[in-house]
């Protein structure tokens, strides 16, 4: 499913390659007997992920290109995934490399990648579990106690912050041609959240993709286990909420969305702080991921490969509607915001 928030590699590099994943899983212990199979159930969005099996247990091999990502990213996802292990969080497991790293920057014959790889969580998606009381109760509350938990959290390697982010979106506009109206929404949101009081309170590192895929309820522990920590970044609380808010309304519609997004509510609330003004910040909070996944978008449609298979040429369409969409919105907005 295509959602609303877009953080994808350039779409040369949406093409599987198994030679490239069983070079670098050289530097992890892994199965061997299993691995044609389980390799070809890849998914490649914002990295290449291959599933594998390490003593049986299935863990994930992930692959960013280096210029695709920034190794502080990289790094501060992972020091911030061991702060929440340390602390009790149920969250994925980083599995160390046979040399005790857990990233590697490998060498290949396909160019410089970083590498992780991760234990697969217990349960199942959110979405699979569905939306009743106690799922979403339980879902809401893992995401209040991850911002607990990262209001008192103080890094040794920062991640981005949306300062960082409003600047990469400039810079990207204009080096991949985004459309005026997106220029002076992105002016008209810049001037909003200069505006916004920054606390330990309201303001930390989030999630950023807290939505049902990367969430798995565990019916025996009656509790959620989170993945996918890649794209976090320092912001506001809200743009979590608003993101969970947004993914529900795609699954969900009437009675039964409000009282999925009601449960939800009441589980964060039980752990954390959920005031008046988080919630009034949500509107604004989905205007900077929209501005965010179009800058990612035209820098994703800008690779272009010989003789693109029908998969791409459908796919570089669908991503063309989604990103006239967006500036359709921009227009909307923009006068608004003057």
């Amino acid at each position: 499913m295509l959602r609303k928030d877009f953080r994808m590699l350039k779409l040369e590099y949406l093409f599987e390659n198994y030679e490239l994943a069983r070079e670098v899983l050289a530097f992890w212990e892994h199965d061997e007997d299993n691995l044609e199979e389980m390799l070809g159930y890849f998914r490649i969005s914002s990295n290449a992920v291959y599933p594998f099996t390490r003593e049986g247990r299935v863990c994930f091999l992930r692959l960013a290109p280096v210029g695709e990502k920034a190794e502080t990213d990289v790094r501060g996802e992972l020091e911030f995934i061991r702060y929440l292990l340390k602390e009790g969080y149920p969250a994925l497991r980083p599995v160390c490399s046979l040399s005790g790293e857990d990233m590697v920057v490998a060498d290949t014959g396909f160019g410089r990648y970083f590498a992780c790889v991760f234990e697969k969580v217990d349960g199942v998606e959110i979405s699979e579990a569905g939306y009743g009381r106690e799922v979403m109760y339980a879902y809401g509350r893992a995401l209040g106690r991850l911002h607990a938990l990262s209001s008192g959290y103080v890094p040794a390697v920062r991640k981005q912050g949306h300062k960082e982010i409003l600047e990469w979106i400039r810079r990207t506009l204009e080096e991949y041609g985004g459309c005026r109206e997106a220029l002076t929404e992105l002016a008209a949101v810049e001037r909003e959240l200069g505006r916004l009081p920054v606390t330990t309170e309201n303001y930390g590192l989030v999630h950023y993709d807290f939505e049902p895929d990367n969430v798995f309820w565990d019916e025996g522990k009656k509790e959620c286990s989170v993945i996918d920590f890649d794209d976090g970044i320092y912001c506001w609380y809200g743009l979590d909420l608003e993101q969970v808010r947004d993914s529900l309304a795609e699954e969900l519609e009437g009675e039964q969305l409000e009282k999925a997004w009601r449960d939800f509510q009441e589980g964060y609330a039980c752990v954390y702080a959920y005031p008046e003004e988080t919630r009034e910040l949500l509107p604004l909070m989905r205007r900077f991921v929209d501005l965010r996944s179009y800058a990612g978008l035209i820098r994703c449609i800008s690779s272009v490969t010989e003789e693109e298979p029908q998969w791409l040429e459908a796919l570089r369409g669908k991503l063309n509607g989604i990103i006239e969409k967006l500036e359709e919105g921009f227009s909307e907005t923009c006068p608004a915001a003057e």
